[in-house]
């Protein structure tokens, strides 16, 4: 009976080179300790034998998993999956694997994931928005290195996020210069620190503009949260809104539709996040742009240089860009 082929082992490699087996194993992990030309003739021999090394054993030699984790609140928010997608990428250039865990809106539940998953991977990238400051001082100390998003200053954590007080002064900019003066706010995430920014733009613009009326009304971060208030909205007057994100802005666009409301006609609306469906909403809907691929790299570069001992800037802010599509315009005057 013919004898199986075996996987050549280190063993095998140590012998074809004429090495020991420290010295296979440091080369194969890109020791610079090992001289070149030693270094040089094991890959040789490894390449000659269709050697690899084991990941496993890779990773308990070099004392890392290569593979990172993310925590966010929700898996199926666009925005939180375009960050991902940025994260994922640029870790997979570096040859870093990613590993996601989604709280579900749970602060107690966020909480142990990332503890738990930070004895599996070499560092985590934590998306905790609602948080509350204490608790995410206390926390990140566990979870060294460690980089957040969507927060504010941090001790010795790097913080990548997005200027969202910004992104809503040129909404409210925008619907003012539009003759708008009785607006209201759908207010989402009302724990969070990016809800606490767009208040306090509000609440600049309503100390400088003549006139201007907020309404807010807390409602939510999804569909459902949009066409739940949609009665309310109406009731209040308002010539125009500005929903928390854009998926409670599509929500409210369906059900005014729904009710025969004419958009922007009797009533504008405005999103926020410009994720991939909002310029085919009927009509299209104006935004903010965050640039959330461009926050997931950061959040990556920020854990790279951790990782491989850089110094990485403690906080990069993206400025969100205004997008004006249909669903807003001039305020109807009977």
């Amino acid at each position: 009976m013919a004898r199986e082929s075996t996987r050549p082992g280190i063993t095998d490699v140590a012998k074809l080179a004429g090495v020991s087996l420290s010295t296979v194993s440091r080369a194969m992990n890109g020791n610079p300790t090992v001289d070149p030309a030693l270094a040089e003739r094991v890959q040789a021999a490894a390449a000659q034998l269709g050697y690899t090394a084991n990941p496993v054993a890779r990773s308990l030699v070099l004392g890392r998993t290569q593979t990172i984790a993310v925590v966010i609140p929700d898996l199926e928010n666009p925005t939180f999956q375009a960050i991902l997608r940025g994260l994922s990428r640029a870790a997979a250039d570096d040859g870093y694997h990613v590993l996601v865990a989604d709280s579900r809106e749970d602060l107690d539940e966020e909480q142990a994931l990332a503890r738990a998953t930070r004895l599996r991977t070499d560092g985590v990238i934590l998306c905790a928005p609602r948080m509350p400051e204490e608790d995410l001082g206390r926390l990140l100390p566990m979870l060294s290195p460690a980089v957040v998003i969507n927060r504010g200053p941090q001790t010795s954590t790097p913080v990548v996020g997005a200027d969202y007080g910004s992104g809503m002064r040129e909404i409210v900019g925008h619907l003012t210069s539009l003759g708008h003066r009785r607006l209201v706010y759908l207010a989402g995430a009302t724990r969070s620190v990016t809800h606490r920014a767009r208040q306090d733009a509000i609440a600049a613009e309503l100390s400088r503009t003549d006139g201007l009326e907020v309404e807010e009304i807390t409602a939510g971060v999804d569909f459902d949260s949009g066409t739940a208030v949609a009665d309310q909205v109406l009731a209040s007057g308002a010539t125009a809104v500005i929903a928390y994100n854009d998926l409670v802005a599509m929500g409210l666009l369906s059900a005014l539709t729904v009710r025969g409301v004419d958009v922007p006609e009797q009533l504008s609306i405005t999103g926020f996040d410009d994720i991939p469906f909002a310029a085919y909403t009927s009509p299209p809907l104006t935004t903010v742009a965050v640039p959330a691929v461009e926050i997931g790299a950061a959040a990556w570069a920020a854990m790279h240089d951790q990782l491989t001992g850089g110094d990485p800037t403690a906080a990069l802010t993206f400025t969100p860009t205004l997008i004006v599509r249909g669903s807003t315009a001039t305020v109807h005057t009977p």
